[in-house]
């Protein structure tokens, strides 16, 4: 079912937390809205749900206007970051429970119930644990069993608030995977709150990087991260290094570099900043081509499959961040203290200061 946000304005007091945010989310797409605390993504989500009611703006399921429809006429599946499963019930009765509340009207018989929970617990991957407690599951067990739950009710739209946040690093990167190969199973319409930049990336079909209320990009993560619209959404997606210059003459002068102006920059004379993500820093012991910028070497740490060096330059002192892989690093074999050269590569021009 597809979803539709015209113009959505929600304020606490004195404090807006959404202005004026439009967002189109086709039928069947997998959507993050990442963004750091306070940026308004959860509120937007819980404005989809019905559990926040927007001060302006309209919400459309399906080209149906539901802004003021109740939760419970929505057809969303909730899914928490605390699970909030009931205790003192097995992991069946937990699956079972929209169910059985329904108005008796609606209410499935008690076999076609129990054919569907057990169908949802093998979906989930918990077949054989029906009869357990949540204090006896593990965490990525009750987050599933939580998904279960909500997919039970036969959701037109799903909504993940955080979902794999409580879990630790190992048992969320299982999960995650294991969400969105659900999601190409099941292809509900879904929506998940996140600010982790690498469970967005990985997952989500498109995302949506937000800040402060409002969105600053949508678009793939192949898009958002390599072609950030705005310095915030560079910034927040991984770390970068920062060179700061002016435009003058036709061109970007950031110190040592000098670049012909972008096409999207402003070509009067004004401040400029460009960002380089570590990655794209290439260091050789001689200088190569005119953008080679002198460094010393401050410290090196081996970090898994990847080596992290800080380098300082000897023109302003300012600090960069180079990430090489063990091979490179092997290859190069730096030492503290040793003078280089970097020369950036895929940078970003941005008018606004980061």
């Amino acid at each position: 079912m597809k979803i539709d946000l015209q113009h959505i304005t929600k304020q606490f007091g004195q404090f807006t937390a959404l202005h004026d945010l439009s967002l189109a989310i086709p039928s069947g797409e997998l959507l993050a809205l990442l963004g750091p605390s306070g940026c308004g993504k959860t509120t937007l989500l819980r404005i989809i749900a019905g559990l926040e009611v927007a001060d302006a703006g309209q919400l459309l399921f399906a080209d149906t206007n539901v802004t003021r429809r109740a939760v419970r006429d929505r057809q969303v599946g909730l899914v928490f970051q605390h699970y909030a499963l009931f205790r003192h019930m097995t992991v069946f009765e937990n699956v079972a429970f929209g169910l059985r509340v329904r108005p008796r009207a609606t209410r499935p018989p008690a076999a076609e119930i129990a054919t569907k929970v057990n169908a949802l617990l093998k979906l989930v991957q918990l077949a054989g644990l029906a009869g357990r407690f949540p204090h006896q599951l593990s965490g990525g067990q009750r987050q599933r069993v939580a998904l279960a739950r909500a997919l039970a009710v036969e959701p037109r739209v799903l909504l993940l608030d955080e979902p794999f946040g409580a879990l630790d690093a190992k048992v969320r990167k299982e999960l995650r995977r294991w969400l969105r190969e659900l999601h190409d199973e099941l292809h509900i319409t879904t929506i998940f709150v996140t600010h982790d930049q690498e469970e967005a990336l990985e997952v989500a079909d498109r995302v949506v990087v937000m800040n402060a209320g409002r969105i600053e990009q949508i678009g793939t993560p192949a898009a958002v991260y390599d072609t950030p619209a705005t310095p915030f959404v560079c910034s927040f997606l991984g770390n970068v290094n920062l060179f700061h210059g002016r435009i003058q003459n036709g061109q970007v002068d950031l110190g040592p570099l000098r670049l012909t102006a972008f096409d999207h920059l402003n070509t009067a004379d004004a401040p400029v900043v460009a960002a380089v993500r570590p990655h794209d820093l290439v260091i050789t012991r001689d200088r190569e081509g005119v953008y080679a910028i002198e460094v010393k070497v401050k410290h090196i740490q081996a970090i898994g499959p990847l080596t992290r060096v800080d380098l300082q330059r000897t023109d302003n002192q300012e600090l960069l961040e180079a990430e090489l892989t063990k091979l490179v690093a092997q290859m190069l074999s730096l030492q503290p203290g040793e003078v280089v050269y970097v020369t950036p590569q895929n940078l970003r021009v941005f008018s606004p200061d980061i």
